[in-house]
């Protein structure tokens, strides 16, 4: 019996056949939580791309901001699509609250369900959910930075926000708390409507991607730290590639 089975069988009995309103509201926590993956996943590439440079970060901030297309940038660009991540991250977190334990003695249940089963998919399930309590938190104070200073985004401002405002031990945090929810919210997806796959293989595919975008993050959050330190002593100056400022050596 998985633990979704065991914290909604008694709801079940009752409204069993009366409502296809639950199923809806599944169908829709999957999806939501798959856009939710997807926009990690590519948001990991896009500020990864600090590993290849100052410009290469420069170019994808300036692309997102509408600069190649306008001539100039429009941050609030970046803010309409952050807005509908929040709409899209709010109805998951919504939703998820659903199956969440609303007393002690509920999680107690729970507990002592998860340690009787030892069973690995039930103990995902839990991690999943001390993951996504984190990420209430976590993810709002992120994406809240990202919707109201989306100027602040680039290869010196990150850098000074997470070096000299003394932030990467939050966006550590961050890390490896949304890799693993995200990461382990796939595997379970993978598993509830990709029946036919062997879940042994469908696990260690979960294990590889978290491990690959841990080392991607990890690898990216070193990169903006050794970047902010050295920039420390011009904090607030903004990156300009020196194909735009020839008469700067190297940029600002």
């Amino acid at each position: 019996m998985s633990h979704e089975i065991f914290i909604t069988q008694a709801g079940l009995a009752e409204g069993a056949g009366k409502s296809r309103w639950p199923a809806r509201l599944d169908i829709l926590q999957s999806l939501s939580g798959l856009v939710l993956a997807l926009f990690m996943w590519g948001h990991m590439f896009f500020v990864a791309s600090i590993l290849f440079g100052a410009d290469a970060m420069w170019m994808i901030t300036k692309l997102f901001e509408g600069y190649f297309f306008f001539d100039e940038s429009h941050p609030r660009l970046v803010s309409g699509v952050v807005a509908g991540i929040i709409l899209v991250f709010v109805i998951h977190a919504g939703l998820a609250l659903r199956k969440f334990p609303v007393s002690y003695r509920q999680y107690k249940l729970i507990r002592a369900h998860a340690r009787a089963m030892r069973h690995g998919d039930t103990l995902l399930w839990t991690w999943q959910a001390y993951t996504g309590f984190l990420l209430f938190f976590l993810a709002s104070a992120h994406l809240y930075q990202m919707l109201v200073w989306p100027q602040d985004i680039g290869p010196y401002a990150s850098s000074d926000r997470i070096w000299s405002d003394g932030l990467w031990p939050f966006y550590l945090v961050l890390l490896l708390t949304v890799e693993l929810h995200g990461g382990i919210g796939l595997y379970r997806l993978a598993v509830k409507w990709w029946v036919d796959a062997p879940r042994t293989v469908l696990r260690r595919l979960k294990w590889f991607l978290t491990a690959f975008f841990l080392v991607l993050g990890l690898a990216t959050l070193a990169a903006y730290m050794k970047i902010g330190f050295e920039h420390r002593e011009h904090y607030g100056e903004r990156y300009t590639p020196a194909w735009l400022a020839p008469e700067q050596e190297g940029g600002r």
